[in-house]
């Protein structure tokens, strides 16, 4: 325990130094918060509705972060590390290779908290946002979308030949992710065809469940997308588990 706690905060050291989480994962949804709420204010979602437009979209907010961290950062952090042989270097020490990828998985898992902790913060004190829904089954659905996607990342990092086929796989996630789940873009207001093909991406069932989580949808309407999340994240954990290249 006393050596995941130092290589943890090594680690975590190392990576606020590169500031680029810190950016992606933390800052830049906070940024996307303020705009929407500079714009939509406390305004009702639609004519009618009991919920404002920064409510129906704080799962989508979530999702930027967990996007960053899952799909953009873990790959490359893996990948860079065995192309570097740290993952070999482990293997002539008292801890384990995997310690380094649990390490790194925490960190993910920290960022996309704290990232989630502070929109909620800013958006409840500055524009009155609250939980409508349950905060019990909101946490459920904020877990299993960001277990699916470190599967994700560990499953590309662990079997990229490279940092640069990483790189180009991570790309190719995360913004098609980032754009087409709903996390940037209502996912309502995308043509019919490109919702059909989003639908398939883990983080759009994960954005949501959290949206309904939020909003109090009743549990048989998103309680499916829970299904798919825990089934994406089993089959992309075993893939990474068993294929997984540590040299």
């Amino acid at each position: 325990m006393h050596g995941f706690a130092t290589l943890f905060k090594n680690e975590l050291k190392l990576n606020i130094r590169n500031m680029n989480m810190v950016i992606f994962a933390v800052i830049f949804p906070l940024v996307v918060l303020a705009a929407l709420g500079f714009v939509y204010g406390t305004a009702p979602a639609y004519d009618g509705a009991s919920f404002s437009f920064l409510e129906q979209s704080f799962g989508a907010l979530c999702a930027i972060s967990i996007c960053a961290g899952g799909l953009m950062g873990l790959p490359l952090v893996v990948s860079d590390y065995r192309e570097r042989k740290i993952l070999k270097r482990f293997k002539v020490t008292p801890a384990t290779p995997s310690i380094i990828l649990v390490v790194e998985l925490a960190i993910y898992v920290l960022y996309a908290l704290a990232s989630a902790v502070i929109l909620f913060i800013a958006a409840s004190l500055f524009w009155g946002v609250r939980f409508q829904g349950s905060v019990p089954l909101f946490l459920l659905s904020w877990l299993l979308t960001v277990a699916s996607s470190l599967s994700i990342g560990v499953m590309v990092g662990g079997l990229a030949k490279n940092a640069k086929t990483a790189s180009v796989w991570a790309c190719v996630l995360y913004f098609p992710s980032l754009v087409f789940s709903g996390a940037t873009l209502p996912f309502e207001v995308l043509p019919e065809p490109v919702q059909n093909v989003a639908a398939y991406l883990p983080l759009t069932q994960g954005m949501q469940a959290m949206k309904g989580a939020f909003l109090g949808t009743p549990f048989d309407l998103f309680g499916p997308q829970l299904v798919v999340l825990v089934a994406a994240t089993a089959a992309f954990s075993f893939v990474a588990i068993r294929f997984f290249k540590w040299e």
